[in-house]
């Protein structure tokens, strides 16, 4: 059987093992909201876009003048 401070030793270590994997996790997980930030302000900025394009700046196809070269 274990002595009582081989068990204790043991998990030390675990706890400090746990620990690094959470801070490493918790890096990851600040640099995902991070990025996921920016996709979700590009995408907003493009939402604006395509609905300013579609407030009338844009002629229908059928109304568009044919190119010069015709």
């Amino acid at each position: 059987m274990k002595t009582l401070e081989q068990r204790i030793v043991e998990l030390e270590e675990r706890v400090a093992f746990q620990d690094e994997t959470i801070e490493i996790l918790n890096d990851e997980m600040k640099l995902h909201q991070l990025r996921f930030a920016k996709m979700q302000r590009q995408l907003e900025l493009l939402a604006e876009k395509i609905k300013e394009s579609q407030n009338g700046s844009m002629m229908h196809p059928s109304q568009e003048p044919p190119p010069p070269h015709y």
